[in-house]
Order: structure tokens, then C-alpha cells, then sequence
């Protein structure tokens, strides 16, 4: 049974350990400064792309033309 203590004494020391270092190195890493060559090299963002559809709407007869076409189709490609 002091065995199990044990393990469980170590393990938690050990995550304190890691939780400390963690922390240790979050800021160390937060000081430094990025070298001048870094700076330079920073470009601008990106404009959004925007996409421009410029196409008329299709009448009710071209509608079911384009789905009876569709449905031929279909039919033609299952046998």
C-alpha cells in the first residue's frame, strides 16, 4: 500500500514539475525579440477574394427542360 502512496506522490510531483516548466518557458519565449530580418519580410493580408456571378436567372420551361435532360441522362447511364 506505500507503494501505490508513492507512485501517486511521484506523479503528482511530476506534473507539477512539468506545469512549472511549461510555464517557465511560456514566458521565456514571450520575451524574446524577433530578429530585424523577420520584420522586414512581414507582407499585408490578403484581400477577401470575391466571386461575381453574372449569369440570368432561368425561366420555368428552361427549368424542367434542364431536368428532363438531366433525368434522359440518368435514365441513359443505369443500363
Amino acid at each position: 500500500m506505500k507503494a501505490l502512496r508513492n507512485f501517486e506522490a511521484l506523479f503528482i510531483a511530476i506534473i507539477g514539475l512539468a506545469c512549472a516548466a511549461d510555464f517557465v518557458y511560456e514566458n521565456r519565449t514571450a520575451e524574446t525579440v524577433a530578429p530585424a530580418s523577420y520584420a522586414s519580410s512581414v507582407q499585408a493580408a490578403p484581400a477577401v477574394p470575391v466571386v461575381v456571378v453574372a449569369a440570368k436567372r432561368m425561366s420555368e420551361a428552361e427549368k424542367q427542360a434542364s431536368l428532363a435532360e438531366e433525368r434522359k441522362a440518368a435514365q441513359g447511364s443505369k443500363i
